[in-house]
């Protein structure tokens, strides 16, 4: 049977992806950081672990687990959040802090689960990126940074491992309906100075935009965490995986508009979108 290890299952896309990995036949090993969130994916047959990207000996703690249980097939780096404030105001260790979750722990676990995916000359990595890693919204751009990241690191992981018939595929969602979106508006809200904020309109039209994406008019272009746990399962089964898995009409719109346009007309794209002072 294929043994999978998600990072991120206390709620959202890693949370959905457990659930459908299983009903998928997979022995799970679903992960976060507070093991008591969990419970509900115990209660359905994974397997829970505690692990802390942030945390080394976690990591190696989990990975041992699981292979001293029997061979890791499939690892879902799902484990991130998004930094959001401007960049003159972010402090920089929140900026680390954003890529100690989002790139550096993604980076440790392909590490630990890669020697016994060679030896075994299979396996599969599934990182959860976003179109964010694609093109870069107003408000985050730690993040953003963060997720093109991901996308090189997988790129080159890709050519890298293939050899040893070890896949390497990218989930790239648009905008899903998590509360990813709450946490990202209170790092922002955290980013504010004592006294007159010069960023106050600016942090305000992106505060805005977050809500007419997720409650306004274009909430019906948002998709649901189970639509991507879907296309991992994909992913992560597939005979042939894809490279990528870019989500939704809104994220392949978004895309295309930042490859497609020159970088003034997007830069006036976004400023109208966003409603930007």
């Amino acid at each position: 049977m294929t043994t999978a290890l998600i990072t991120g299952c206390s709620s959202g896309i890693g949370q959905a992806a457990a659930r459908r990995l299983v009903e998928a036949g997979l022995t799970v090993y679903a992960t976060a950081r507070r093991p008591e969130s969990l419970a509900p994916l115990a209660a359905i047959g994974c397997r829970t672990l505690r692990l802390d990207v942030e945390d080394e000996q976690s990591m190696v703690d989990a990975v041992r687990t699981v292979v001293e249980a029997g061979p890791l097939d499939v690892l879902v780096n799902n484990a991130g959040y998004g930094q959001y404030g401007p960049i003159e105001q972010v402090p920089l260790a929140a900026v680390r802090q954003q890529f100690e979750t989002n790139v550096f722990g993604l980076t440790r676990l392909c590490q630990l689960v890669l020697p016994g995916m060679r030896v075994r000359r299979s396996g599969r990595i599934v990182n959860v990126s976003s179109m964010g890693g694609r093109t870069t919204l107003p408000g985050g751009g730690f993040y953003h940074a963060s997720k093109y990241a991901v996308e090189a690191i997988s790129d080159a992981l890709r050519l890298e491992v293939r050899p040893f018939g070890i896949d390497v595929s990218l989930i790239e969602p648009g905008i899903v309906r998590t509360p990813w979106s709450e946490q990202a508006m209170q790092h922002q809200a955290g980013t504010t100075d004592t006294g007159e904020d010069p960023y106050d309109r600016y942090k305000q039209a992106v505060a805005d935009s977050f809500e007419r994406a997720y409650t306004g008019a274009l909430a019906r272009l948002s998709i649901s965490a189970d639509q991507v746990a879907y296309t991992i399962v994909k992913a992560a089964t597939a005979d042939r995986p894809k490279p990528r898995y870019l989500i939704s009409p809104m994220a392949k719109a978004l895309v295309a508009a930042k490859r497609l346009l020159p970088d003034r007309a997007h830069d006036a794209l976004l400023r109208q979108q966003y409603r930007l002072p």
